[in-house]
């Protein structure tokens, strides 16, 4: 019980990006387009979230790597949230798009 109250604050373990990225996980940026046409990690896939729950770029397997990211950390998390919420088992909080991209790169 403890585990799964610190995963919901967000107290997991940071996650290796890179093997996830190795293993067919792919990268969700949930900002605005006009954001995303001002930078990127090459390869992500914009999906803004208020389109997250009907764009059908998100996977069908509920079991695929998904690394959420957005500006400073709120969108992604919420976009983490709504698709666990959905289903999805490994959906990781990539944080900002900006710090995700130095940490894979």
């Amino acid at each position: 019980m403890f585990n799964k109250l610190k995963e919901m604050l967000g107290f997991s373990p940071v996650p290796d990006y890179n093997q996830l990225l190795k293993e067919g996980g792919i990268i969700v940026d949930v900002r605005s387009k006009a954001e995303y046409a001002g930078g990127h990690i090459k390869g992500s896939k914009n999906i803004p979230l208020p389109n997250l729950n009907s764009n059908p770029g998100i996977p069908k397997n509920k079991n695929k790597s998904i690394i959420t990211c957005c500006a400073s950390g709120m969108r992604s998390a919420s976009a983490r949230s709504l698709l666990k919420s959905q289903g999805y088992n490994n959906v990781h909080n990539g944080g900002s798009w900006s710090s995700l991209n130095n940490k894979i790169g």
